[in-house]
């Protein structure tokens, strides 16, 4: 049944309970006698992906300094971006949700999506190891890490000119979230452009979060 999403991720497991656990979401876990969800393996493929895409971006180019560097990882981790992988590989199909998950849409959401895909991510290192959960990264990442260059150093620069050029108020960033403990914090900055709307980025530190919106509103732009 998960065979298509093998496929897709580009790794066959040879524990094919480690996959189910990596896709089933809480609210099923919870209400079937325990059965384990994938919070605890959405922890471990969430730092997975973190060293692969840190290594990533600093092995890219070595030019760049570590304010670049931020910017552009954070471009490739935030929520949004591995929803968006989690799509293009339509990881939702393949969720185990409870009944009032599902009709609640919960193979759309962004979070429950992201979520996921870090679980899977996990699931792939325990399965196989970190060489092969790197691999499959790479792959589902490619594109992504192929423009991830052209975020430059400071995008907040870039986009107050941008709006200046055509001649509206400045982006107003907003923090919106802070969660996670002292030594992992992790923060949530929304900035808006009268032209736009708003549009949010994270980041492990605030200005890390308003880069990566930046980084954001300017594609939204079209820069």
């Amino acid at each position: 049944m998960t065979a298509p999403l093998e496929a897709r991720i580009g790794h066959r497991f040879a524990e094919p309970a480690l996959l189910a656990e990596a896709l089933t979401h809480p609210s099923y876990g919870s209400g079937q006698g325990g059965r384990p969800d994938y919070e605890r393996m959405e922890f471990l493929g969430d730092r997975v992906l973190g060293l692969v895409v840190a290594g990533e971006v600093y092995g890219a180019d070595a030019s760049a300094n570590a304010g670049e560097l931020a910017v552009r990882y954070n471009s490739l981790v935030q929520k949004d971006a591995v929803a968006e992988v989690a799509r293009e590989i339509d990881l939702g199909s393949a969720l185990t949700l409870a009944s009032g998950e599902a009709q609640g849409g919960g193979r759309e959401k962004s979070a429950i999506l992201a979520n996921a895909l870090e679980a899977v991510l996990g699931a792939v290192y325990l399965d196989a190891d970190f060489e092969v959960a790197r691999g499959v990264v790479r792959r589902l990442w490619a594109s992504r890490l192929a423009r991830a260059g052209d975020a430059r150093k400071d995008a907040k620069t870039r986009l107050q000119e941008r709006v200046q050029r055509g001649g509206g108020p400045p982006p107003a960033y907003a923090l919106i979230a802070t969660e996670g403990p002292p030594h992992d914090r992790r923060f949530t900055v929304e900035v808006q452009v009268a032209e736009a709307g708003g549009v949010r980025g994270e980041g492990r530190s605030k200005r890390a979060a308003e880069q990566a919106a930046a980084v954001d509103m300017l594609e939204r732009l079209g820069e």
